[in-house]
């Protein structure tokens, strides 16, 4: 069942998941910063307008990266770790008490994690990725020094 054109459509379409969700989180952040600000502070972080503005920028630049393909294992990771902070951040232990909706929410940031760590591993594909590593030059594969 495993063939080239099916498994580049599925990595497409991951691509255009994990890179939707993103352009959709900055969005929201964009459109209305202070609502974004309010959440922040409502979680007890300093500076939440600043806070708004960085998690607006870095959720742009890892939507281009899924969406492109370019620094896509390194965009993945990094996405991961956030997503993850995100989860014990707003939706963690100290939210469960009497609450859970908000174990619910905690819980589902660990399938986007489990999809993000498995498509940092296997990389954008073959079709339509920008593969660049960190230091600019082109990747043949995750294994390749």
């Amino acid at each position: 069942m495993d063939t080239p054109a099916l498994r580049t459509t599925a990595i497409l379409i991951a691509r255009l998941i994990f890179g939707g969700v993103f352009v959709m989180a900055a969005t929201f952040k964009f459109v209305d910063i202070n609502a974004t600000a309010g959440y922040i502070a409502s979680a007890g972080f300093p500076f939440p307008l600043f806070l708004a503005w960085v998690a607006a920028i870095f959720e742009t630049v890892l939507a281009l990266a899924l969406l492109t393909g370019a620094f896509f294992s390194e965009a993945a990771l990094l996405a991961a770790a956030y997503i993850l902070f995100l989860a014990l951040a707003f939706h963690g232990p100290s939210h469960w008490s009497g609450n859970q909706v908000d174990f619910g929410f905690f819980v589902d940031h660990f399938t986007f994690i489990a999809g993000l760590l498995f498509a940092a591993v296997h990389g954008p594909g073959e079709k339509l990725a920008l593969r660049l590593s960190p230091l600019g030059r082109a990747r043949t594969s995750l294994t390749s020094p």
